[in-house]
C-alpha cells in the first residue's frame, strides 16, 4: 500500500482482524490423538544412559549393569608399574605414533 493508501491504524487493525479470523476459519479442528500419536506410530526417545557422575552425585540411580561393571572393577587384580609401563609403550597415542608414547 502506499502512503495515500494506507487505511488508518484502526482500520488496519480490524483489516488484519478480519484476515485472522478468516483464516482461522479455514484451519480444521484437529483431534489430540492425531496432535500427538501414540508410541505405536513412532518411536520415543529414549532417555539417556545416568553417568557414573550422576549417580556420585545423587542426581540418577546406578542401573544393574553399571553396578556389575563396577565390581568387576573392584574385583580385577591391580597391575604392577611394569605393566602400567609396557602398555603405555605399547598405545601409540592420540597421534596413534608409537614413538611418542602417551
Amino acid at each position: 500500500m502506499t502512503p495515500d493508501t494506507t487505511p488508518p491504524e484502526g482500520e488496519l487493525n480490524k483489516l488484519i482482524d478480519e484476515q485472522l479470523e478468516l483464516a482461522a476459519a479455514r484451519i480444521p479442528a484437529v483431534k489430540p490423538a492425531v496432535v500427538h500419536p501414540s508410541p505405536v506410530d513412532h518411536d520415543e526417545r529414549q532417555a539417556a544412559h545416568a553417568t557414573l557422575e550422576d549417580v556420585l552425585l545423587g542426581n540418577a540411580v546406578p542401573t544393574p549393569e553399571m553396578l556389575e561393571e563396577l565390581a568387576a572393577l573392584e574385583a580385577a587384580p591391580e597391575l604392577s608399574e611394569k605393566e602400567l609401563a609396557r602398555q603405555a609403550l605399547a598405545d601409540g597415542g592420540a597421534d596413534a605414533d608409537p614413538s611418542t608414547p602417551e
